[in-house]
């Protein structure tokens, strides 16, 4: 074989793939804006009391069969942010947006956006807390002690 004829082959190949990877994006896509419009349908403003806030898995989050066996299997071995609240009456379990997890007071009251057992957004908190989320250190920061922690440990 010419090195000609292994470029084409290789090049056959390649193309394939992107051809492959188009059409199964191009499907993922219209199910995502689908769910997306789905959430948005749904979507409903309540006022609840977080009582408590854990990243742990599917499995171990206490949910309804139902919920468990919608979600697709590769996402029930992943850790997912879960809250506990209290809405009205009612202790219940829900799924939050990453992005709205880091916000979320814990034992405050707050008026998030609920679709289903997911929140979405917060509108506001109660007492006035800011709603900005942490910010986050970097990968030295991590590392370095901060001169308040050195003060107190001496």
């Amino acid at each position: 074989m010419d090195w000609w004829q292994i470029l084409l082959i290789v090049l056959f190949v390649i193309l394939a793939v992107l051809v492959v990877l188009f059409i199964v994006g191009s499907k993922m896509q219209k199910k995502q804006a689908a769910s997306q419009e789905q959430m948005e349908a749904m979507k409903q403003t309540i006022s609840l009391l977080v009582i408590d806030k854990k990243k742990m898995k599917l499995s171990e989050a206490k949910l309804p069969e139902a919920a468990i066996e919608q979600t697709p299997k590769y996402m029930r071995r992943m850790k997912m942010p879960f809250v506990k609240a209290k809405i009205g009456p009612r202790i219940m379990t829900l799924i939050a947006d990453p992005k709205v997890y880091e916000m979320l007071p814990v034992k405050k009251e707050c008026k998030v956006v609920l679709s289903g057992i997911y929140i979405t957004e917060i509108k506001s908190v109660r007492g006035g807390t800011v709603l900005t989320p942490p910010k986050k250190k970097s990968f030295f920061d991590r590392f370095k002690k901060d001169k308040k922690q050195e003060k107190k440990e001496k």
